[in-house]
């Protein structure tokens, strides 16, 4: 039986370059594998882009309005894999057709992407990718002081940024680097009870 999963982990964690290595190992073997991800992610405009420079472009590039499920039914016949890059911002409902697609078409689903926002606040996404994957990995990565990372911190002209919408991509000002829940909370200078975070 096929399975919904979900690989999460901070930025610079490695999640495009394993889409990309997964993408390779089906294709040399023969199958096929489609790559999407949700067109809010502006970032290489149709590509998906790794940290490390590899890149390539998408089959397919969500709307927030897209039915997933109708997609892959209506435009691509026969599919032995289904690879989602930055699913943090796919909605609830796409989720839920993700998860059709598994148990009514037989194929394997396999999303990548951010647990938190730059706030330490889930994405609808991944709140209900977490809630309903068969599997659940997390990709580790690393703080600066050695500890692993677990949250994204935003960086605006080179200073931290504490407040703004939950989307916006690398480019213009606008970069991320990674933390610990302690150097988290040391350089947003916020408390773990504070009224807009979601951690409990």
């Amino acid at each position: 039986m096929a399975k919904l999963y979900f690989f999460y982990g901070a930025m610079n964690s490695g999640k495009t370059t394993r889409i990309l290595q997964c993408n390779y190992n089906y294709e040399e073997q023969g199958m096929r594998s489609i790559i999407m991800k949700p067109a809010t992610d502006t970032k290489g405009q149709d590509k998906i882009v790794s940290r490390i420079g590899a890149t390539k472009k998408v089959d397919y590039l969500i709307s927030k309005d897209e039915n997933i499920f109708d997609l892959v039914i209506n435009e691509y016949g026969h599919v032995d894999l289904i690879l989602v890059d930055e699913a943090q911002f796919l909605t609830t409902r796409q989720v839920n057709q993700l998860m059709d697609i598994v148990v009514d078409l037989d194929i394997p689903v396999m999303c990548y992407g951010l647990r938190t926002d730059f706030k330490g606040n889930d994405f609808p996404g991944s709140r209900r990718l977490l809630a309903i994957s068969h599997e659940l990995t997390e990709i580790k990565t690393i703080c600066e002081c050695g500890k692993k990372a677990m949250f994204n911190v935003r960086l605006v002209n080179g200073k931290v940024a504490t407040e703004g919408e939950s989307v916006a991509i690398d480019g213009e000002g606008v970069s991320y680097t990674v933390a610990c829940s302690k150097c988290f909370k040391m350089k947003t200078r916020k408390k773990f009870d504070h009224p807009t975070t979601t951690y409990e």
